[in-house]
């Protein structure tokens, strides 16, 4: 995969969520899961946006981590929404599967990342 396929696909994953959730019933469950989920999915992509321009290797890592972090609540509360249910399901396990590949992906690049001391 190429640096700027993931950079498209990041951003494509956040801004598929928002419109994902515009689906979503309109109370106060789904609100508190919209407002965590909207901000964890577009932070993947902001983080890993801002990688990109890291002063150091640690500094890349470190963005890239968390990026990690953000995917893998965006797939807790996609989980959390497929357990509740009732939901367009195909779109839904559209977004599981590729918030499951970015956590992978983004787990490899902080995995293979060597930053003295590490």
């Amino acid at each position: 995969m190429r640096e700027n396929d993931l950079l498209e696909r990041t951003f494509i994953f956040g801004v598929d969520c928002i419109k994902y959730l515009r689906q979503l019933p309109n109370n106060q469950e789904y609100y508190i899961i919209k407002n965590q989920l909207i901000k964890s999915s577009t932070s993947t992509g902001a983080n890993y946006e801002e990688s990109q321009a890291g002063s150091s290797k640690a500094d890349f890592k470190n963005k890239v981590r968390i990026a990690l972090r953000e995917a893998r609540e965006s797939n807790y509360w996609l989980r959390v929404i497929k357990k509740i249910g009732n939901v367009n399901q195909s779109e839904l396990d559209r977004l599981l599967k590729e918030s499951q590949e970015l956590k992978n992906v983004l787990g490899a690049i902080v995995n293979n990342t060597k930053v003295y001391g590490d």
